[in-house]
This record gives C-alpha cells, sequence and structure tokens, in this order.
C-alpha cells in the first residue's frame, strides 16, 4: 500500500477503535487494514498501537502521528476539491471560540447566518470565560477581546470596545452623577472581578493614567449580574461597551465618565492555519471578519492583519 492509504488506514484504526470497524468505514477487509497498519509501523520504526484481544489503544507516538496524518489527509482533500472546482463550496466542521457573553450575544447571530449561506458547513462553538489554547485544544477560529502577545497565530483586527462605567437612572437621581474617578468614593460600587481582577480601576485623562481602589460591598464573578444589579439601581459598575448596548439604547443605564476611559481594547479575529488555507476555515474566517467590522458595537473601526 502507498502511504496516504496506510495513513487512512491508520487514522480510521484510531477514530473508529477497532480494526474491524475501521475496515467497514474503509470498505477494506480486516486483514488488509491490519496488514497496513503493520506496513506503517514497520517503516516508522515504532509501535502506533497498543493491541490486546478486546482492544486497540493508540500509544504515545501514536497520538502524536494521529494529530499530523489528520492534517495532511484534510490538505490533500481540500487540494482535491480545489482541483475539482468545488473550493468555493465549504463543508465540514470548523470550531470557534470566544468569551461567553461576546460569543452569546455577538458572535451566535453571525453564526446562524454563515449556516444559512453554506448548508454543507457545520459549526462548533466554545464559548468560555477562559483562556482558550487555539493550537493545544484544536480550535480552528478565535475572537479574542484583548491586546495581543506576538504569537504564531494570524490576526485580523475587527474593531475595538470600550471599558465604560454605567449606573441606572434611578441610581443616579438619588446619588448624584460623579464627575470624576475620585468622586467614586462617595458612591455604591458593583465590582465585575474579571474586568479588574486586582480590584483596581484605571482610567485616562490628558494622557494621563489614574487609578482608583473602589470599595465594593458587591463584588460578581459575571458580567450578567453586575448589569442586572446596576438596572434595578444597586450601584455603579464597570463592563464592556458591547455588553450594555442594549440597554443604554433602551435608558435603562447610562454610561459615565466616558472622558476618563482607558485606551479601548482590540477586538481580533485569530486563527492558526497560515499559507493555504482550508475553504471551510476560510469561509468562516471571512464572515466574522466581514459582519464584525460592520457591528455597530465595535465601534465600526477598520481592520488589519497583526
Amino acid at each position: 500500500m502507498d502511504r496516504l492509504q496506510t495513513m487512512s488506514a491508520f487514522v480510521g484504526v484510531a477514530e473508529e477503535g477497532g480494526f474491524s470497524p475501521a475496515a467497514r468505514r474503509l470498505g477494506m477487509s480486516p486483514p488488509s487494514v491490519t496488514r497496513a497498519i503493520s506496513e506503517l509501523e514497520a517503516r516508522l520504526g515504532c509501535r502506533l498501537f497498543h493491541r490486546t484481544t478486546r482492544s486497540v489503544h493508540l500509544t504515545e507516538a501514536g497520538e502524536r502521528y494521529l494529530g499530523d496524518c489528520r492534517r495532511i489527509l484534510a490538505e490533500i482533500d481540500a487540494a482535491d476539491r480545489q482541483a475539482a472546482g468545488i473550493h468555493a463550496e465549504p463543508r465540514g466542521m470548523v470550531s470557534v471560540t470566544g468569551s461567553a457573553m461576546f460569543g452569546s450575544i455577538i458572535v451566535t447571530p453571525i453564526i446562524l447566518d454563515l449556516l444559512d449561506r453554506y448548508p454543507e458547513l457545520t459549526v462548533s462553538t466554545l464559548f468560555v470565560d477562559r483562556i482558550v489554547h487555539v493550537v493545544d485544544e484544536g480550535i480552528d477560529v478565535a475572537v479574542r477581546i484583548a491586546d495581543l502577545p506576538d504569537s504564531s497565530l494570524t490576526a485580523i483586527r475587527v474593531g475595538s470596545v470600550r471599558r465604560v462605567l454605567c449606573a441606572s437612572p434611578d441610581y443616579l437621581e438619588r446619588h448624584g452623577r460623579p464627575t470624576s474617578p475620585n468622586g467614586l468614593e462617595n458612591h455604591e460600587i458593583i465590582h465585575f472581578a474579571s474586568m479588574a481582577p486586582a480590584r483596581e480601576w484605571v482610567f485616562e485623562n490628558d494622557g494621563m493614567e489614574i487609578r482608583h481602589r473602589p470599595s465594593s460591598r458587591l463584588v460578581v464573578n459575571t458580567a450578567a449580574a453586575a448589569i442586572n444589579a446596576a438596572e434595578r439601581g444597586r450601584g455603579i459598575t464597570r463592563v464592556l461597551s458591547y455588553m450594555i448596548a442594549p440597554q443604554v439604547e433602551a435608558g435603562s443605564l447610562e454610561i459615565l465618565l466616558p472622558e476618563f476611559e482607558p485606551p479601548v481594547v482590540p477586538v481580533h479575529v485569530v486563527h492558526k492555519e497560515s499559507g493555504h488555507t482550508s475553504a471551510r476555515v476560510r469561509a468562516v474566517i471571512d464572515h466574522l471578519v466581514q459582519h464584525l467590522r460592520r457591528h455597530p458595537v465595535l465601534a465600526n473601526e477598520d481592520g488589519g492583519s497583526a
């Protein structure tokens, strides 16, 4: 057998968990699959599977080799599709990650529109409030709200969001409106811990940085809780501007001290593929970039590669 056939047999056995189910999937006889794996192991000079009478498990070398084989076979499949003239019709699975709230209210509607456009495309999302390691966790595309460190990943800037203070009109009527960060000392503060883990709020005015450590009787770990408490008139909180765009438009929350806001936080679409990007991943990247750059909560600023 040639290399591609043996690699396909190896991936089939690894994914199906046995030689017989892999043979059925590949349209081969079980002895042919067994022979293919033996040839592959002989060529590589290492064992790829631990075999017992009841089970087949990957060795450490097999685990490493599986990822490479999947990538190579996917690239070959993409090349075949391009040559056949169907590269413009993306199909297959693409994984997308982002923060929980941004993913839910901003990214999900864009993905739904994408699925309507490409019936053969499948998207799996991971919207969580933690750093997702794109390469280690096998993620295709990420939407990041942060200043990005240098890395091997490709990043496309699509806009920015602001770190804003807000409170309800009812609260402001009862307690007054602060005119500077120092004035926050006289107000009830709802501290959203993820926005400032060190419990310190940073402001900026005329190029000068101002630091304020708010005293708070309510500390919450989600933006939804902070926003809910603020809408109920329980105090002033700090969140990202996109999180309260509907409330500001409806008039249930008002933004405070905009002249003291720190620099904006950039938003990027990040992906790990460079050079030849598969049609399925490219379709998701292009769709996200196009729609996020037009989204009103991202300040409509022009983006570029970073």
